[in-house]
């Protein structure tokens, strides 16, 4: 196995003890869980990108009375473009 040593606050560190003991984990096998974890779900620096619709999926729907369609109607495409 390999060794990696980082620097770290001291507000992190006593985290880790705390939470390395509530789990009867020692904090490097704790620590390789965390990272394991944030690894295999994503979470990295640089996600996949996201689409409006995923961001914003569930406000869809959820607004009533306006227009069905705002490109059905030609009139509110009138001003579509122009400065």
């Amino acid at each position: 196995m390999q060794t990696l040593t980082i620097k770290i606050p001291p507000a992190l560190e006593q985290d880790i003890a705390r939470a390395s003991a509530r789990e009867h984990l020692s904090k490097s096998e704790l620590v390789r869980r965390a990272l394991t974890a944030y690894l295999r779900h994503g979470d990295c620096a640089h996600p996949a990108p996201t689409s409006a619709l995923d961001r914003a999926g569930d406000l869809v729907g959820c607004f009533s009375g306006g227009p069905a369609d705002l490109a059905s109607n030609p009139a509110h495409m009138a001003d579509f473009g122009k400065v």
